[in-house]
């Protein structure tokens, strides 16, 4: 009755086009109502959700990633990767997703990265003779494989649900994302010669060169990331306030392209950014206090119990329900719907937490690309002018690679768990 009530309630709310936070709000209320349990639950569950020091990462992050976007910073990684990767079949399509590698430590943002993609690389790839549907597909692809390197936002609300390490699970990334990037590089040389996809340049060692030089002040977030998390000189909240000094300080002494006032602005944009992820987090424990109350957990650790010598199997069905949520709503909200429910289950079956948080990271990533209703793929289709029915055709290839970089994800956990395990992280 009280699971009816909240999934009745949750549903209609969404239907009338209510934001998803003040849907799954109110659909915990009710939930408390037909339980006949006090209101204040919510309060007190409200307050504890937003009681993590993990947190106070995400405003220097947002922050960071702002600022450095507007500096210009991307121009400099987009050069770099050209000459990094340029000279190959197929080479600008490669240089996306050696941009969306590069990008997501730069951006932090899945869609910050899709927007800076397509207006970076859009009209180049149109321009090298790459049909719009396959430049779309291209973008879509390398944001999706970017949701895995940090500094996600994703990573850290997801760690707070969990109460799992926010640092290993940043270092975790780095390696399943370079998995699934080289899955789409293997096909980008197949389609290259299929279709005669240019180099992009004939790059010399002195170019490449030039090129690290000019990006060698971006590419020290990712150093700075890398380095620091691994050698624990810092935690995840002062990884965030580390990397937001040097964004500023790169803005004001080495591009001198951003004002103090502009400054002070992409502040107040981050502190939005920041309120709406914050809220969303604290409405999450009232839902994860009803669902265990309920005992959703344990009814599907029941249902899954023959799957129960099997974990590849478990993670797999919860990857393509991972999928299909996160296509129909946003990254976030996808996690906060899905993980209460499962993770105690994942646990109980023996499957490391982070090996666990990194498959649904990936899963929900292909999710916000996924067609008809992925919002990433919204936004690169709405830079590409093509509709979803005419790019859907051309995008199955691409999707179909990021499905074989999970599955290998899925079944070598070590793929997820050697960095942070090396690092002295986990066991």
């Amino acid at each position: 009755m009280i699971l009816g009530t909240i999934f009745v309630v949750f549903v209609v709310l969404v239907l009338l086009s209510l934001p998803i936070v003040f849907a799954l709000g109110l659909a915990a209320v009710a939930g408390l109502l037909v339980a006949d349990l006090p209101l204040q639950i919510i309060a007190s569950s409200v307050v504890s959700g937003t009681q993590s020091w993990v947190l106070l990462a995400i405003p220097s992050f947002i922050f960071a990633g702002l600022l450095m976007e507007r500096c210009g910073m991307s121009q400099a990684l987009v050069g770099l990767a050209r000459a990094m990767v340029g000279w190959l079949p197929g080479g600008l399509g490669m240089t996306v997703v050696a941009c969306a590698y590069l990008f997501s430590d730069l951006c932090g943002s899945i869609m910050a990265e899709v927007s800076s993609l397509s207006s970076l690389l859009m009209k180049p790839l149109e321009r090298a003779g790459y049909r719009k549907e396959d430049a779309a597909s291209l973008i879509a692809a390398g944001a999706a494989m970017g949701m895995l390197v940090p500094p996600a936002i994703f990573m850290l609300v997801i760690s707070v649900v969990t109460n799992t390490s926010a640092v290993a699970l940043f270092l975790a990334g780095f390696i399943p994302a370079a998995v699934m990037a080289v899955c789409l590089c293997v096909l980008i040389l197949f389609r290259a010669r299929k279709y005669g996809w240019p180099r992009d340049m004939d790059t010399s060692f002195p170019k490449f060169l030039t090129a690290l030089r000019v990006a060698f002040v971006p590419l020290l977030v990712p150093v700075l990331l890398l380095g620091g998390l691994y050698s624990g000189a810092f935690t995840t909240t002062e990884t965030g306030a580390v990397v937001a000094l040097y964004a500023i300080l790169a803005a004001r002494l080495y591009y001198r392209s951003v004002s103090w006032k502009e400054m002070v602005l992409i502040a107040y944009e981050a502190a939005l950014l920041t309120a709406a992820v914050i809220f969303l987090t604290a409405v999450a424990t009232s839902y994860q206090y009803l669902m265990g109350m309920v005992g959703v957990p344990a009814m599907l650790a029941q249902l899954l119990q023959p799957l129960e010598g099997y974990s590849w199997a478990f993670l797999i069905a919860v990857a393509l329900i991972s999928i299909l949520i996160g296509m129909a709503l946003e990254g976030l909200p996808a996690a906060v719907l899905f993980v209460p429910v499962v993770y105690p289950v994942a646990v109980r079956l023996g499957i490391h937490p982070i090996h666990f948080c990194i498959v649904l990271t990936a899963s929900v990533g292909i999710g916000l690309f996924t067609p008809p209703l992925g919002l990433g793929l919204m936004v690169a289709l709405r830079f590409a002018n093509v509709s979803v029915m005419q790019h859907i055709r051309f995008y199955w290839p691409y999707w179909i690679a990021l499905l074989v970089g999970l599955l290998l994800i899925i079944l070598f956990p070590e793929i997820s768990l050697f960095l942070p395990r090396s690092a002295g992280f986990i066991r």
